[in-house]
Formats: C-alpha cells, structure tokens, sequence
C-alpha cells in the first residue's frame, strides 16, 4: 500500500482527508479554531479542479454547500460553535432534502463567543437536537490527528451512502495538535447513486431507504423544497405524506445503525469503565493503564460514532460503574443514563484544558 506520512496539523489533516475522498467544493467563513481548514482547502481545490467560495457569513456558506451538493459534488464546511449555531437551520434543509454533505464542528468555549482559542465538547447535542423536527444525525468523534484525516474519509462515505449531512465533531485541541499522519493512498471511497430515469419521476421515493440522488443541469427536472413533499418531491403537508416523509429519513440511519456505529474498547468487562470520546480518551486510555498497574478494575470504552448512540454496547457493560469524562458539563452523560442500570457519573472539565489523570482517579471512589 502507498502512502506517505507527515507531520502535519490536525485541521490540514481534515482538509487532506476531504481532498483525498474526492471533496471538490468548500463553502465557509472563518472561524477560530476551525479556519486552518479552509485556508487549506483554498490552497488544495484549485488543484484538483474543484472550488472554493468564502461566503458572506456562516448561514450562506451552508446553502452554498447544499447547492454545491445537488450540482453533483462532494461539498463541506467547516466552523465552530457560534458558526454552527448559524447554521443549524440549514441544516435541517440538509435532512429534509437528503442532501448529502459534511460539517467539520472544531468546538470551543462557549455559550456565545465564549472561549474562540480554548477547546470544548460543548457542541453535542446541539449537532443531535439542534434542528427542530426528527431526524438521526451521524457525528465522528476523532482524538488524533490521524483520525482527522481517516474520520473525514469516513464521514464523507457516510454522507454519501445515507444521503445526510455527517459530523465531524472534533476540538480544538485535536485540530491545532501536530502529529505524524499516514495519508493513506489506497482508501475507500463511496460514490453517490445517480438516477437512470430522466426525467426522474420518484425522486424521493417512500418504498426505499435511500434513493438515488439526481443531479441538477442532467435532465432530470426535480423539485427540491424544505416543505413535507410526496415522492415526486413537491409540495404535501397531509399527516400521512408527512409520516411516510420523515420516517423514512430517520429509518434509513436507525435500520442501518449497526452498519454505522463504531466504537473502541478495552477491558470491557471491568467493575469501573471510562466511557470517553474525542480528545479526553488520550487521557482515558493513559489513566486506564496506569490504574491496572495498580490493582484497579478499570476499563474504558471510546465512542468513535457519538450519533448513532452505541446504545447496545452500552447496554451490554456488566461495570457497576461508568465515568464520563467529557469537556462540557455533562451532555453525553445523560445519554449513557437513558441506556444503562449502572452508576453513571458525569466526569466534567469547562474552561478549555484537558482532563488530567488525576481529574478521572477522583471520581473512582
């Protein structure tokens, strides 16, 4: 296998992650930690015959990558807290319409401005219930430079398969870290179905999970519209158009969840287990260790797709004990107590540091 290794940044690893997966559009406006990202795609797009565009602000550089999208190319973004806030309602277009795309959320201290070069989680559920409505979000949480790149590949795979917008939900700390990468060069790369019928008469049809996408400009003369639309993709707001809509874009995640969810674990079958995600595992996964050396019972277990929630695995622990250690104030936390008996206890750090090893060995007793 060909590849070369770098020493590199992990927000320039996300953009050569996007490249490498055939990303050929970037939408955005600049945002502390995340701007390395579009710098880099700017550099990069021009390159390999794709486009990029700074927007007026964070609202059009979402509608731009949904246009982007539907015009036939891989398209992302990137932001932070305050961007993703903006940003949340077109998302939402994003579900409704199936628009496959990709966010990158490099998180920092807030509410509001908050803390623009500090690192936080406090994007989590923001990214699951942000937009209002029903829909199952898919969101990546890398710890490593490394996985900036290979969880920007896989998120675009995602996008592309499930016709969705995915996350990338990484932080600060992750996107500003250097770290010796692996830019694979034989990598998996999904493409999306296109339609062979023009004009395409059922673009959104309710009798499959996930339909081909037709592209504007080829013939197949469709109807794209945030409103509750029947499968050739106008306008219906009747309950049932509205029920068969809007479960088939929640089923096609929650009937595949299985295929989606990924996860790491260690020691899993211990009395006390860390569950983590992010840039706290490298703590977690240190602290663990150390532990065992001493006679604990500890394990750990890393959430790599926070959304779908590996609730089965959750589910699964035998620990009498599950600490959280997350950078905000509990947020996947409350999820860990929805799907386990266990005592779970919320190991929270705000302010924009890392959890320490002595931040987790004071919540074991």
């Amino acid at each position: 296998m060909n590849a070369k290794v770098d020493f590199i940044q992990g927000n320039i690893a996300c953009a050569r992650g996007a490249i490498k997966v055939g990303c050929r559009f970037f939408g955005g406006y600049p945002i502390t930690p995340s701007t390395e990202i579009a710098e880099e795609m700017a550099r990069s797009l021009p390159k390999v015959g794709g486009y990029y565009v700074q927007m007026e602000d964070e609202i059009g550089a979402m509608a731009s990558v949904i246009g982007a999208s539907w015009g036939g190319l891989k398209a992302m973004t990137a932001t932070s807290g305050p961007g993703l806030s903006l940003m949340i309602e077109q998302i939402g277009y994003a579900y409704m319409t199936e628009t496959p795309c990709v966010i990158v959320d490099v998180q920092r201290g807030g509410p509001s401005t908050g803390q623009p070069t500090y690192a936080s989680q406090g994007d989590m559920m923001q990214v699951r219930w942000g937009a209002h409505g029903d829909y199952e979000p898919i969101a990546l949480a890398p710890s490593s430079v490394q996985e900036m790149y290979d969880f920007t590949i896989m998120a675009f795979n995602y996008a592309e398969i499930y016709r969705i917008p995915v996350f990338v939900m990484a932080d600060e700390i992750v996107g500003h870290m250097r770290e010796k990468v692996v830019l694979h060069d034989n990598v998996q790369i999904m493409e999306r179905a296109i339609p062979e019928e023009k004009p395409c008469k059922k673009p959104f049809p309710f009798d499959k999970d996930v339909a081909e996408m037709p592209v504007f400009g080829r013939g197949y003369n469709v109807h794209v519209t945030g409103l509750t639309h029947n499968e050739r993709g106008y306008p219906d707001v009747s309950p049932e158009t509205h029920d068969k809509l809007v479960r088939r874009i929640c089923n096609k995640i929650l009937k595949n969840k299985d295929k989606i969810v990924k996860y790491e674990g260690k020691y899993l079958d211990s009395d006390i287990v860390f569950l983590c995600y992010g840039t706290p595992s490298r703590t977690v996964k240190y602290t663990v260790e150390m532990l065992r050396k001493n006679g604990y019972d500890v394990g750990y277990l890393r959430l790599i797709t926070v959304y779908p929630f590996p609730d089965k695995i959750v589910k699964s622990l035998k620990a009498s004990k599950i600490i959280v250690p997350e950078m905000n104030l509990g947020q996947i936390a409350e999820e860990v107590m929805k799907h386990s008996r266990a005592e779970v206890t919320s190991c929270s750090k705000i302010g924009g540091e890392l959890h320490r090893p002595e931040d987790l060995i004071a919540f074991l007793d």
